[in-house]
């Protein structure tokens, strides 16, 4: 709800109010009254994002449909909540309800790749027990599902919306991928807890990311913002945990598998195998052994 801000006295002289509350208070006015940034409200986004998954997964959803015509009836009322959530982005974009009628007639499309990612997901998971289990439980699955969601918008040139629903994933998952990213499918991502994936990365086919990964850029310039800047990851590639692959023109050759915690800035080919090397030595007995002094 709205609360209506106090009338703020100013003097003759035009100068700023002496209390600095009335002066913020000035200022959080202006953004509405002058038609400064973009109003588009994040609880109301999270709200329907949150609804559109129940309904496309009912798995998940507390509320259940007796018959197609009712869950047809719930994908229709998604799609007015988007038109109606989108109507502040009209001086942004052409026509909201053009936008919404093209979202909804991906969904299929989407909701096709998603089940493919649950699948391998599940397939590649001795600890997954089910897909069922995959869609409800699993974080990287939820954070795929709304990439995807949030990548058609993108595609279909919305502001500001892909990355609510990206940043409204990452809250949740600690998985942070960008909505202009390109992912192919299957996309498997494991734990993933940490995981980084940058604007212009491009992601083949089934691949497999853990916990960790940071698919980045080697400058964060702002002058390179409509550059390549992240990197390429072909077909078939396995990426273990805390690995760090940057640059714009890195390419992850096709079957390649990188080790946990490697750094790269530089490409590889084909059916490589990359690892970092590190000595760990074991000795049984405690016998004239003399412990470090840790100091934590």
């Amino acid at each position: 709800m709205a609360l209506p801000l106090h009338s703020i006295k100013t003097t003759k002289t035009g100068q700023a109010p002496s209390d600095p509350l009335d002066g913020l208070a000035s200022r959080l006015h202006g953004v509405l009254a002058e038609g400064h940034g973009t109003r588009l409200a994040k609880a109301r986004v999270g709200l329907w994002i949150r609804s559109l998954l129940d309904t496309l997964f009912p798995q998940v959803a507390e509320q259940t449909y007796a018959t197609t015509g009712e869950v047809r009836d719930a994908l229709d009322a998604s799609a007015a909540d988007l038109r109606a959530l989108l109507r502040p982005l009209e001086s942004e974009i052409e026509d909201p309800g053009r936008i919404a009628t093209a979202f909804f007639g991906s969904l299929p499309e989407i909701h096709r790749q998603l089940m493919i990612d649950a699948t391998a997901i599940e397939r590649g998971d001795p600890a997954a027990e089910s897909v069922d289990e995959v869609i409800l439980a699993y974080p990287g699955f939820l954070a795929i599902a709304v990439y995807r969601i949030a990548h058609r918008f993108s595609e279909l040139g919305v502001p500001i919306l892909p990355r609510v629903l990206t940043e409204w994933a990452h809250e949740r998952t600690g998985i942070d991928i960008h909505p202009g990213a390109t992912l192919g499918h299957p996309v498997v991502i494991d734990h993933g807890t940490g995981i980084v994936v940058g604007e212009t990365a491009i992601i083949g086919n089934n691949v497999k990311l853990y916990q960790g990964v940071t698919l980045g850029a080697l400058s964060v310039t702002k002058s390179l913002a409509s550059t390549k800047r992240h990197p390429t990851i072909e077909d078939d590639v396995v990426i273990y945990a805390n690995a760090t692959i940057l640059g714009g023109e890195t390419v992850i050759g096709r079957g390649s598998v990188i080790g946990g915690n490697v750094w790269l800035t530089s490409s590889i080919p084909p059916d490589s195998i990359v690892y970092q090397r590190s000595e760990v030595h074991v000795r049984q007995g405690r016998a004239d052994f003399e412990a470090p002094d840790f100091v934590i």
